[in-house]
């Protein structure tokens, strides 16, 4: 029933108690305001999420925190052309060029930042040059035949500048400088025709664009510099190490010996074949970049990108070695203990080579110990090749109720069980003949083009043997003269 307000309704249950009921809108309300709660609380969850992510990332590497601070620092400056008056007087309000600058080329590394500062001023240097020179000459042909010289050599010039851009050389080295340059001409051209001074506007856009590049760069390279290659010097030694592991791992979890660790160091391999772009656009920088630390002007770092598809390349055999996991189970025991001392003996060969020639890298000096663990992973896979042939004699067994097969008798459910054991022996050594063909060849083309410090232990051999010869001429010398 209902009062006299309309306000409370209840009914009568079946016990002869009664119950109020609630208005319908109350219910409403109370779901919106829990769908109001819900949605603030999983916004607030989001963003703390981020916030910690991000946390994450700057207390990983600071170097990125400190890049934030660099852009904002060159910001800071540039924009005193704007605050300033007698800086401003003296640009004009072509002073956004300059922020506009600073915000497009300012790049995480030194030589990414290079790139893109040297690309800008030559692209705008000769983009304004032409336009300015063909504004000339269209001028003095006529009012009526200016916009059609002016259009005819954008689309000419735009359409070659876009055309180059597909040239592999082009592409990696100049494609921003393109950009600029079909950008800073076509404004040129189009603004020349409406502006008398164009020659003061082209001066003082180029006068900004300078400003700002100069800029981006002493602060690139004098505040917390992080150079291209030393970062690929860093990254190439480190996915060979990351290569080595999930090698051994890999043989590990085959043969039943792998733990929880190891489980997680096999998907090292991964990130070896996801670093091919990081490497090329590493080096594409790095050769913009000055001398610095122990590199030249004009280290070689496309040896780096030979490296790095050679890893590649054994990291597609690891890959696939990976797969074969699946199958370990279907192998009989007695067949699997017969090549798992030569197969764990080749993977720890095969890693300990890779790892040698990672140190080679890092330490820019050439090994010792390579020659050794190049001699035991050829040992390794001679001895795994000949268990291989001698696995013939475990497919012809007596029986306990049958007499010795005959080979006619060999059935192929054997053979099927022993593929995958033969298919992962394969791979391994496969995976050794990549490293001493590819890998081995182009770690040696990059010693002998960075010219890599010989070992401590020959350099020592060779004096103790320089030492030894200048004592036998003096010797040689004095019983000369006695004579």
């Amino acid at each position: 029933m209902c009062n006299k307000n309309g306000v409370e309704w209840s009914i009568r249950v079946g016990d002869g108690s009664s119950m109020a009921l609630e208005p319908e809108h109350t219910h409403e309300v109370t779901r919106l305001w829990d769908r109001l709660k819900g949605l603030v609380v999983r916004f607030v969850t989001r963003v703390w999420m981020f916030l910690k992510k991000a946390w994450d990332l700057g207390v990983d590497d600071p170097r990125k925190f400190f890049h934030c601070l660099k852009v904002g620092v060159a910001l800071i400056f540039v924009s005193l052309f704007y605050y300033m008056r007698p800086l401003y007087d003296g640009v004009g309000g072509s002073a956004i060029w300059a922020v506009m600058t600073v915000v497009v080329v300012f790049e995480y590394t030194v030589g990414g930042t290079l790139y893109k500062c040297l690309n800008r001023i030559c692209a705008t240097f000769l983009a304004g040059f032409l336009a300015l020179g063909i504004h000339w000459i269209a001028s003095h042909t006529g009012h009526q035949f200016e916009p059609y010289i002016m259009g005819i050599s954008i689309f000419i010039l735009a359409s070659a500048t876009t055309f180059s851009r597909f040239i592999p050389i082009v592409k990696a080295r100049y494609d921003y400088g393109c950009t600029i340059f079909i950008l800073t001409y076509s404004l040129v051209s189009v603004s020349g025709y409406r502006v008398d001074h164009l020659l003061h506007m082209a001066h003082e856009r180029l006068s900004t664009i300078i400003i700002g590049t100069c800029l981006c760069i002493i602060t690139s390279m004098v505040v917390f510099p992080v150079w291209a290659g030393l970062e690929l010097h860093l990254l190439v030694p480190r996915n060979m190490d990351k290569l080595a592991k999930s090698l051994d791992c890999c043989a590990d979890d085959y043969f039943g010996h792998g733990n929880e660790e190891s489980k997680k160091n096999l998907q090292g391999y991964n990130c070896v074949l996801n670093s091919k772009a990081s490497e090329e656009s590493m080096a594409n920088f790095a050769q913009w970049e000055p001398a610095h630390g122990r590199f030249n002007f004009r280290h070689p770092w496309k040896n780096y990108l030979k490296i790095g598809a050679s890893s590649r390349s054994c990291a597609y055999c690891i890959e696939t070695l990976t797969s074969c996991l699946a199958s370990k189970n279907q192998v009989p025991e007695s067949i699997k203990n017969h090549l798992e001392s030569a197969c764990m003996n080749l993977s720890s060969s095969s890693s300990n080579v890779i790892r040698e020639l990672a140190t080679t890298v890092s330490t820019m000096t050439r090994s010792v110990k390579i020659h050794m663990a190049v001699k035991d992973m050829k040992n390794a896979v001679k001895e795994l090749q000949n268990d291989l042939k001698s696995l013939s004699d475990l497919l012809i067994q007596p029986n306990d109720h049958e007499e010795k097969y005959e080979p006619n008798d060999i059935t192929i459910m054997p053979l099927l069980e022993v593929i995958p054991l033969v298919s992962f022996a394969s791979l391994l050594i496969e995976t050794a003949s990549r490293i001493e063909e590819n890998m081995m060849k182009a770690v040696e083309e990059l010693a002998e083009s960075a010219r890599f410090k010989q070992p401590e232990d020959e350099v020592n051999l060779k004096k103790n043997q320089r030492a030894k010869n200048n004592v036998s001429n003096e010797e040689n010398a004095i019983a000369l003269q006695l004579v």
